[in-house]
């Protein structure tokens, strides 16, 4: 399922070019073009949905997968301290509407 409008089906699809660090089955992990900290990837499912609550109940196991990936990648990056964040909805923050989620972190890997 995707969205013909939506900036990560975009990348998914290869249409928008990003480098991505990670893959998996269900999910895709890539820098964000506007880092709020040192390290900042985000983790995309590859299906659209809305937001990660929706993700939730609609598939189960791409959530798995997403979480999987993403503490994956924030061992791989990090020295072990980050935040693995989701936004839902506008009002908390959330302005692309394809769940998803930001790995952040102050503190690169050497």
């Amino acid at each position: 399922m995707t969205n013909q409008d939506c900036i990560f089906c975009k990348i998914i699809s290869g249409e928008i070019p990003a480098k991505l660090i990670a893959e998996s089955e269900h999910a895709i992990a890539f820098n964000d073009i506007d880092p709020k900290q040192a390290i900042h990837v985000l983790v995309v499912p590859r299906e659209h949905h809305g937001n990660i609550a929706e993700l939730a109940f609609a598939n189960p196991p791409a959530l798995v997968d997403l979480i999987q990936l993403g503490s994956k990648v924030a061992s791989d990056v990090s020295t072990g301290s980050f935040r693995f964040t989701f936004n839902t909805g506008s009002e908390a923050g959330q302005t692309v509407f394809h769940a998803h989620g930001h790995i952040l972190s102050k503190t690169p890997k050497a």
